[in-house]
């Protein structure tokens, strides 16, 4: 199992690089940040300086089609792989608080599987139609790659990683959900006559070492909250008793407003209705021999990479856990 490490990309952004070093420095093999320019600051402007202090791969978890045209990104990604070497992935999804917080709805899956062509095709350096037009970045280097990583929870958001996607991104930790989510991306590889196999197979989500597990879930509750979005989405299209297993559905029953403004923070005031037990199920706590045995399952599941959503107030002693102990059994 390979290791990665998720970050807001808050000001000063000296901060996010000197975090992302130390992460290199423990064994961390990816450097992932939040893309949500207005919540924080823009996050392909930190990529050159994290690509320039580390040997870190680096991309957004995640972009998303509507936010920039789809050549803009190609060509950012074109750059910073033609001039640091091919170490960027585009982490995608269709939109949550980039989008929602300017007042606009996260694209449909059918955009976002256009966008995912597109931005591949071009950073790659092939023809691709967009706009209706026939288009290709002429700069683009023999060898260019640049892997899409899908983030996403329903069943046709699965379907499309496995038809289309180079690597899934599961936001949550709980290993009932990445059987029946990574099941489901492997069987609609099948069907488009793809190696499952050769799909990528992320887990993120938070987690912190320590033996205080109230104070642990109090700083990690607002995961809950977050991956609540996408679940009433998920419920609104689908009910409660439909494809989608209840143990990703039940817990939003409480679930009012929702506040952007404190999205993906410890004092989110909008997860009071998440309770313990999805935070012991989506996110790591305790010491760090619960950490291990759950990545231990979470790897017989598929999981091929972890990556921590490092946002709490024990950044710090959490890194050092899985520099010491954590990643050394799991390498």
């Amino acid at each position: 199992m390979e290791f990665g490490v998720v970050l807001q990309p808050n000001p000063p952004a000296r901060n996010v690089v000197e975090t992302m070093r130390r992460a290199d420095e423990a064994g961390f093999r990816y450097g992932w940040t939040f893309d949500s320019h207005v919540l924080w600051q823009e996050t392909f402007l930190l990529y050159p300086l994290i690509l320039e202090s580390t040997s870190l791969v680096v991309g957004p978890m995640v972009t998303n089609p509507g936010t920039r045209d789809w050549s803009v990104i190609a060509s950012t990604f074109a750059t910073l792989n033609d001039t640091y070497g091919n170490r960027t992935i585009c982490g995608i999804g269709r939109g949550d608080s980039a989008l929602r917080y300017i007042g606009r709805p996260p694209v449909s899956l059918a955009t976002l599987s256009s966008a995912m062509t597109v931005i591949k095709g071009l950073a790659e350096g092939h023809e691709v139609t967009h706009h209706g037009q026939p288009l290709r970045i002429p700069w683009v280097s023999p060898g260019a790659s640049l892997p899409m990583w899908m983030a996403g929870y329903g069943p046709k958001a699965l379907r499309l990683v496995g038809e289309q996607a180079d690597g899934f991104i599961l936001q949550t930790a709980d290993p009932d959900i990445a059987r029946w989510t990574f099941g489901a991306v492997r069987s609609a590889a099948a069907a488009a006559d793809r190696d499952p196999a050769a799909i990528t197979m992320c887990v993120a989500a938070p987690a912190y070492v320590g033996t205080d597990l109230a104070h642990q879930r109090s700083q990690l509750r607002w995961f809950g909250g977050m991956v609540g979005n996408h679940v009433a989405d998920l419920v609104a299209r689908y009910g409660t008793d439909g494809p989608v297993p209840r143990a990703l559905t039940d817990y939003i029953a409480g679930r009012e407003a929702y506040d952007y403004s404190h999205h993906g923070r410890a004092d989110n005031e909008s997860t009071d209705f998440v309770p313990d037990s999805i935070v012991d199920r989506f996110c790591l706590v305790g010491p760090a021999a619960a950490h291990i045995e759950r990545l231990r399952e979470l790897a017989s599941i598929g999981a091929d990479q972890f990556s921590v959503y490092l946002m709490h107030d024990a950044e710090q002693a959490t890194l050092d856990a899985y520099r010491d102990e954590i990643i050394p059994a799991l390498s």
